[in-house]
């Protein structure tokens, strides 16, 4: 929960430094050389690398499928911070919305049970992950850009979701290897490779910031990674859910989460990133 509520202030402050970039530096560098210039900007990555720290920490207890769907938390967080920045108060749609976010992510953990699985990736499954993450995100990215701004900011937040989802596969193993060796650690690939994942997955959401206000991406973000993650939690750690009849309360707990991103994105204030007064 830590890491979500660092995940939400960080969102917010990059948005504000991404809405402040020339548009026409989309998908280029000179994105990064302009947000680099920007203090919101450093102080944003500052929270970003807190927040990776304490999923770390998580993980390091406890397997995918239980600490990435509490990231979904990170959606009201970054609603309550919005209204403690910029003043704004929540209304009856707001606090449906929280409700609806919550509840959907209480239902979808007692339905799932998840359980911590204890194996270990070989390398074909990593290589069959690895494939099908960059064949989706590669297919969202060529998608987006035929797209209007909102929905190329919806489709790169899903992108970008889903090489966070992969970030932390990587850093989950990461983080057994360090249990196991602290001295190994840097001569695992693994951690070459979210180091890798994980720059993508931010150069992905910049360029969705830079496109759509913050409640077109972040729900298309805090949704699928955690669905995301549950799938690489399955199959490559051998995490267990309960399946069966517990799939009805666990589509209505992600149907509840979609709900709660629905509303929210219907929300004037959520949008305010300091630069534009929200419309009432």
């Amino acid at each position: 929960m830590c890491a979500a509520a660092c995940n939400a202030l960080s969102s917010v402050l990059q948005r504000r430094a991404a809405r402040a970039a020339s548009p026409d530096k989309d998908f280029s560098a000179r994105l990064f050389l302009s947000l680099v210039r920007q203090p919101v900007w450093i102080a944003a990555i500052g929270v970003l690398i807190v927040a990776f720290l304490l999923q770390a920490a998580a993980l390091g207890l406890a397997g995918l499928t239980l600490v990435q769907p509490i990231l979904v938390i990170e959606l009201p967080f970054t609603l309550f911070i919005v209204r403690l920045m910029f003043k704004v108060r929540l209304r009856a749609r707001e606090w449906t919305a929280i409700l609806s976010l919550t509840g959907g992510l209480a239902l979808l953990l007692v339905a799932t049970g998840a359980e911590t699985g204890i194996e270990s990736p070989d390398r074909a499954g990593w290589v069959a992950a690895a494939l099908t993450t960059v064949l989706l995100v590669a297919a969202l990215v060529a998608a987006s850009r035929l797209g209007a701004d909102g929905r190329r900011a919806a489709l790169l937040g899903v992108a970008s979701g889903l090489c966070f989802a992969f970030t932390a596969a990587l850093m989950k193993d990461s983080v057994d290897v360090l249990s196991a060796s602290p001295a190994a650690v840097l001569r695992t690939w693994q951690v070459y490779a979210m180091v890798a994942a994980g720059i993508a997955a931010l150069y992905l959401l910049q360029n969705a910031l830079h496109h759509g206000t913050l409640v077109v991406v972040q729900p298309s973000l805090t949704v699928t990674d955690p669905v995301a993650s549950i799938g690489f939690g399955v199959a490559l750690f051998g995490d267990t859910i309960r399946l069966g009849l517990w799939a009805v309360p666990e589509l209505a707990g992600i149907a509840l989460l979609f709900f709660g991103s629905l509303r929210l994105s219907q929300s004037p204030y959520v949008t305010y990133d300091g630069i534009t007064r929200p419309s009432r």
